[in-house]
């Protein structure tokens, strides 16, 4: 599928919001500099808009992330508090249906397993967009839109709600 650019968006209508692992660690990394002000007000965002949504290997990839990568790791029971306010979102829960659609999906669309995993997730959630540093901004999969929101082009994590 061809790249489509992200166009500036004005509408105020809430859009659910898929979000890949690197975006809640940058949230929480306070040595990640303007990464860690953009993820902490996207996040915030999505807290108040009540449209983030998230998956079981999002949230696994987090705990371990901040646990045992960050320069200064959290203590594990400080990451298990964080992982379980986490789980009051929409969760994606890895199921065999899941896995398959990651499988066939990693062929088709030319990304990493974990990739598909997480873009399946996102669709299978009927996402409008996924927020990832991992992959191309502004690609369109079906009705899911891809968006790194650290570019200077991207919306503003205000964005998250319009």
């Amino acid at each position: 599928m061809a790249a489509v650019l992200c166009p500036r968006e004005t509408s105020s209508t809430t859009v659910a919001t898929f979000v890949d692992t690197n975006i809640l660690v940058y949230a929480e990394d306070r040595d990640a500099g303007s990464k860690h002000t953009i993820a902490r007000d996207l996040v915030g965002d999505l807290w108040r808009s009540e449209q983030g949504v998230l998956s079981v290997q999002v949230l696994q990839e987090f705990f371990v992330t901040v646990t045992r990568k960050m320069p200064r790791p959290l203590a594990p029971g400080g990451a298990l508090a964080i992982v379980e306010q986490y789980l009051t979102w929409r969760v994606v829960e890895n199921t065999g249906d899941l896995l398959l659609a990651a499988i066939r999906s990693a062929s088709d669309l030319r990304v990493s397993f974990w990739d598909a995993l997480i873009l399946e997730a996102a669709r299978m959630a009927r996402c409008d967009r996924l927020w990832t540093e991992d992959l191309n901004h502004g690609r369109r999969i079906g009705e899911l839109l891809i968006v790194n929101p650290f570019l200077p082009h991207s919306p503003p994590a205000g964005g998250a709600g319009g």
